[in-house]
């Protein structure tokens, strides 16, 4: 076999492949052996067919076919080492020529990783946040833990803003009551924002008994997106009550006997919240400038199937969850489509980047992953996907993506070196010293490189880890028919 490659361009080759017939010998008495198994000749047993008669029968071409979708996978990824190539993705395979008893000759195009210069990176500075807890930051911390001790109680007057009534709802389309409209007995804070559109204003100043009927978009259920009639009832209006703000709240609310020392509890867990934000800052901030240092180009087709993959995942998973459509979720955000599309393209352009930038890293500093870094990783992955971390390490092993998380962590730590060669200072001037933060390292590198629903692959990690399996699958289909 002999092959050469062409440069279309830094991200995508042509391999031209040549292959002499008798390379393809074992393909051809694979093919004989397969058919052989597949048809029935009178006068023959099954299996016992001679190959002349195969020919003769069903053509010399079923069997050229065959062998040829046999042995292009071999010959791809032979050309494919030979060349010391990284593909990203399948090739576009096309036979040129197949002279029986002479030669295949075939040309396959692919994308493959670009070829990266780090620059040094040692004088990359940034700015973030100072860590600061305000007395405005430690009342509101107090008072949403007290607004979760707080009790109702029932009175008997018209509803107001904050007040929880107990409701029955009716929803009507095109005056039919929905199957799945009917509500009796909600519990709803006036003002929380959590039930219908026009609710607030339909209930308050509704006494218990009282009835009001609005309209209003429905948020999900068998006629989400559509315009509703909402008769709602009210039957109980009740006052909410919060505790006293003392030493007997803070031996309710917590492991503390007097408020005093809840409320310096409570700033020390903000002051760490806040150091972390830093932390996350920093590494996303780092990153930023990094990109701005290298040249990356971005292969077309992989920049195409990876916005594309945010988009159904945006889609079909995030807002599908939450009853919303893509058109209602941009209303919300107050985007135009166009925006929106433009966002998602500048965000795969940059996750795509920040992968390439980051396994170049990897492969620079020689980081490697063991065993408890990978640990720590799943079990961190697992509890963000609301899984358990044995059900979290079975799909990650069923889903053969073993090798997307380590090179998630691999990338945590090349972030992380960068990080620690750069000046991070605050807001105030002040030269933050980051402690060894990984999971804040990862947090970074994992969000821009990962599509939004975290339990998928990413498009960018699934194509640049194909393996060359993968590219023989297609190899195989394009000599099909």
């Amino acid at each position: 076999m002999k092959s050469a490659v062409e440069t279309l361009n830094p991200t995508r080759v042509r391999l031209t492949v040549e292959v002499p017939f008798e390379e393809l010998k074992d393909s051809l008495d694979a093919a004989y052996k397969k058919i052989n198994q597949q048809v029935t000749v009178k006068g023959f047993r099954k299996g016992k067919i001679p190959a002349r008669v195969i020919d003769q029968r069903f053509g010399r071409g079923a069997v050229l076919e065959e062998a040829v979708n046999d042995a292009l996978p071999k010959f791809y990824t032979d050309a494919v080492n030979e060349a010391e190539l990284n593909p990203l993705g399948q090739p576009e395979v096309d036979i040129t020529e197949l002279k029986d008893g002479e030669t295949l000759n075939f040309t396959a195009e692919v994308d493959i990783r670009p070829t990266i210069e780090i620059p040094d990176y040692s004088g990359i500075e940034v700015e973030v946040d100072a860590v600061e807890v305000t007395d405005e930051d430690l009342e509101k911390s107090v008072e949403q833990l007290r607004e979760r001790f707080a009790t109702t109680a029932p009175v008997e007057r018209a509803a107001e803003e904050g007040d929880v009534v107990t409701l029955d709802l009716r929803a009507k389309v095109d005056g039919e009551v929905l199957e799945d409209g009917v509500a009796d007995g909600v519990s709803y804070t006036i003002g929380s924002g959590e039930l219908l559109d026009g609710i607030d204003d339909a209930v308050k100043g509704l006494e218990a008994g009282g009835e009001a009927t609005f309209a209003s978009e429905l948020k999900g259920g068998s006629a989400a997106g559509k315009e509703a009639e909402v008769t709602v009832k009210v039957t109980q209006v009740a006052k909410r009550e919060l505790p006293e703000l003392d030493d007997d709240f803070a031996q309710l609310a917590s492991e503390f006997d007097t408020l005093d020392e809840l409320k310096a509890d409570s700033r020390k867990r903000l002051a760490d919240m806040k150091q972390y934000d830093q932390a996350t800052q920093a590494q996303e901030r780092v990153l930023d400038k990094l990109l701005e240092l290298v040249e990356v180009p971005v292969p077309e087709k992989l920049l195409e199937d990876e916005i594309n993959t945010r988009k159904h995942n945006l889609e079909h998973h995030q807002l599908g969850q939450m009853g919303l459509t893509l058109d209602k979720y941009l209303e919300l955000q107050g985007k135009t489509a166009e925006e929106f599309e433009t966002e998602t393209r500048e965000a795969a352009v940059k996750g795509i980047k920040t992968q390439f930038v980051l396994d170049e890293l990897v492969k620079q500093e020689k980081l490697n992953v063991n065993q408890e870094e990978l640990t720590e990783h799943l079990m961190r992955r697992a509890a963000s996907s609301g899984m358990s971390p044995d059900q979290f390490a079975q799909a990650v092993v069923e889903q053969g993506q073993v090798p997307l998380l380590v090179g998630e962590v691999a990338r945590g730590k090349a972030l992380a070196a960068v990080v620690e060669k750069a000046t991070v200072k605050d807001t105030n001037g002040e030269v933050v010293d980051l402690e060894d933060d990984e999971e804040a390292d990862e947090a970074a590198a994992t969000d821009e490189t990962a599509a939004p629903a975290e339990a998928d692959a990413d498009t960018a990690d699934a194509a640049s880890e194909a393996p060359a399996e993968g590219a023989q699958e297609k190899a195989g289909e394009k000599t099909e028919g």
